[in-house]
């Protein structure tokens, strides 16, 4: 029995789908990318400008620290004000609302995420909170999709494909890492992304095409920059970076947890007292910027301090639970940022710490500490994200330490086993439930349907209304 052929206009329906998605794959790729790489620029120039405000009177002691804690809660203020006012929907991550999206349970208005995460990203990012930059590039870059799937009239199931693809670019271009981005939708959105032959295509030329274009602008550099390690560790230290990775695999329950907690202690605030403890958050950062800088920021700039072992041992440890306290104080108040970079900052400073006493009772195990810093950045995001191979990846990627897989792979499935074993959840996961119960609880309840050009609310009937 011989299967029967696909008829000419068969062939040609589908080989337009394919070009059609292969070009609309490299156009949100090339815009995310771009965007991207403005996002990135426009952070570095907020830095500048304010380090060059802070030059004109630096000789003053009252400007050395007023001017810092006045920058800070500005930046601060300005941009939960512009997210609570025109699109609430911004606040945090935003991964967890483009997994909402893939699963109709969210919707996705990209004329105000685009500007409203633009702005209140680069604002969230100046003013030292402990945020990422992939959060907003991700939400943005699935926000690029669903705005493209609009102008380009295209068939009702590829809408999801483009907001995917967007979303894989948006990794990809926050951290040059293009792999990670499509193992990305893979992984993490697995429940929510339709799977086929074309939807993958799509994914995968969007996060080529973003890496490609961010490069472009931004240079082609180590996203971390770090000593290239050209020898796999020893394989008598193997069951090392298994007690590592369980180790993680606690912490990653622990840290999912406590943002939940944080984020329900802010969200249960009434509005004068939730703005009174956002003042003093921004008014923390900015003498935190003075005092102790290396437990404010995203990450960028103590990670490579702490790979070149210019921060004492002992102060890791204490940086590294102070850090703990300021990611989760950071997200909790909503600000738009994303926790990747929080994570990879915290699992090298803990990792740098491990490593250094590994050393000493454990001597020819491990030839530098810096090895569990890069076991760390994965081994702490697969246990709270849920996502080991993502992880993995893109610790390889922003570190070029292809060489150093054997010990990733270790580390990372022992904290995902030890995570799940301990009764931990996804964390994007426990923030979509968490989004669609408090929009529950709000009346709200939103029909998703691409020929209505604007989203459709119906609230609750509540007799006597």
């Amino acid at each position: 029995m011989t299967k029967q052929c696909d008829s000419p206009q068969t062939i040609q329906t589908k080989a337009k789908q394919i070009y059609m998605l292969a070009i609309s794959g490299i156009l949100v790729g090339g815009l995310t990318g771009l965007i991207g790489a403005y996002f990135q620029l426009s952070i570095a120039m907020m830095g500048q400008l304010k380090s060059y405000i802070f030059t004109l009177w630096q000789n003053s002691i009252l400007w050395q620290w007023g001017f810092p804690v006045l920058f800070s809660l500005i930046c601060i203020l300005v941009s939960l004000f512009i997210v609570k006012k025109y699109a609430p929907e911004t606040s945090g991550s935003g991964v967890q609302e483009i997994e909402g999206v893939l699963s109709n349970k969210r919707i996705l208005r990209w004329k105000r995420v685009l500007p409203i995460k633009f702005i209140g990203g680069v604002l969230t990012l100046a003013s030292g909170a402990v945020t990422g930059r992939e959060g907003p590039t991700i939400h943005m870059g699935g926000a690029i999709g669903e705005m493209l799937s609009r102008k380009i009239k295209i068939e009702e199931g590829f809408t999801h494909t483009f907001i995917a693809a967007g979303a894989a670019a948006g990794l990809a271009a926050a951290f040059n890492a293009p792999l990670a981005g499509i193992l990305f939708v893979i992984e993490e959105m697995r429940p929510h992304f339709k799977y086929s032959f074309m939807s993958m295509q799509c994914v995968i030329l969007a996060s080529l095409s973003s890496t490609i274009v961010l490069r472009c602008i931004i240079g082609q550099e180590q996203s971390i920059p770090m000593t290239v390690f050209v020898q796999t560790p020893s394989l008598e230290s193997i069951w090392l970076f298994i007690i590592f990775g369980a180790i993680f695999g606690i912490m990653g329950v622990v840290f999912n947890k406590y943002l939940i907690v944080s984020l329900n202690y802010f969200s249960k605030l009434k509005p004068r007292t939730y703005w009174l403890n956002i003042t003093i958050v921004g008014i923390g950062l900015g003498l935190c910027s003075n005092l102790f800088p290396e437990i404010i920021g995203g990450g960028y700039e103590v990670i490579p301090e702490a790979l070149k072992m210019q921060i004492p041992v002992m102060l890791l440890g204490v940086i590294f639970l102070l850090r703990l306290g300021t990611t989760w104080i950071s997200y909790g108040s909503g600000i738009p940022g994303g926790i990747f970079a929080p994570m990879l900052a915290l699992g090298t400073l803990f990792g740098m710490f491990f490593g250094h006493f590994a050393q000493i009772y454990f001597p020819g195990t491990v030839s530098h500490p810096a090895i569990f810093a890069v076991a760390g950045m994965s081994a702490l995001f697969a246990a709270t994200v849920g996502a080991p191979l993502t992880g993995i990846i893109l610790v390889a990627e922003m570190t070029l330490n292809y060489e150093l897989l054997l010990p990733l792979i270790l580390t990372c499935f022992s904290a995902t086993i030890v995570s799940y074993l301990l009764g931990g959840k996804p964390v994007y996961e426990t923030l979509l439930l968490r989004t669609l119960r408090l929009a529950k609880e709000k009346g709200e309840n939103i029909i998703t349907n691409r020929k209505e050009k604007s989203p459709r609310k119906i609230r609750k009937h509540h007799p006597g209304a």
